[in-house]
């Protein structure tokens, strides 16, 4: 079994309030990622970010959430660690800088800042359905399954961090 430092940590974002069709996908990327032994990391809040745990922990996954607060009870139900940041939407650079790679589920001005967080800092991009981006770094994928070869390509081919 691998040490815990040796697995990939993949972040996946979205809306907190997230559309059915986009629920539909976070849930099965995370369950996708899971099979992969991917620890899924996320905001821990709704939308996006509970369904891609959910799918995680029911695939066996292991998901982390860094909650905008200070009270870990405010995590959705599917986190196995949650940690209240304390610190608002300033969250999101200690999500991004957390991660290998990045899975957009959607979008919103959360998200936004998260992408732009994961460009400027190298860490890859790939999204499924969410906004379009006016310059590079972001890779468009047509399906969860998609998401998760091009991150698996990627990821497991390097040293992990």
């Amino acid at each position: 079994m691998p040490t815990m430092h040796a697995q990939r940590y993949v972040g996946v974002v979205g809306p907190g309030e997230a559309t059915p069709e986009q629920r539909r996908i976070a849930r099965t990327l995370g369950g996708l990622l899971a099979g992969r032994r991917a620890i899924g990391v996320t905001g821990g809040l709704g939308g996006v970010m509970a369904a891609a745990s959910r799918g995680a922990i029911e695939a066996g996954g292991t998901t982390v959430g860094f909650l905008p607060g200070d009270d870990r009870a405010d995590g959705n139900p599917y986190l196995t660690v949650a940690i209240p940041t304390g610190l608002g939407e300033m969250r999101n650079a200690l999500l991004v800088r957390s991660c290998d790679a990045l899975v957009v589920v959607g979008g919103s001005w959360g998200t936004m800042s998260e992408i732009a967080l994961a460009v400027r800092t190298g860490v890859p991009v790939f999204s499924v359905g969410g906004w379009k981006m006016p310059a590079g770094g972001v890779l468009d994928v047509e399906s969860p399954a998609e998401a998760v070869e091009c991150v698996h390509a990627l990821l497991w081919r390097q040293e992990p961090r």
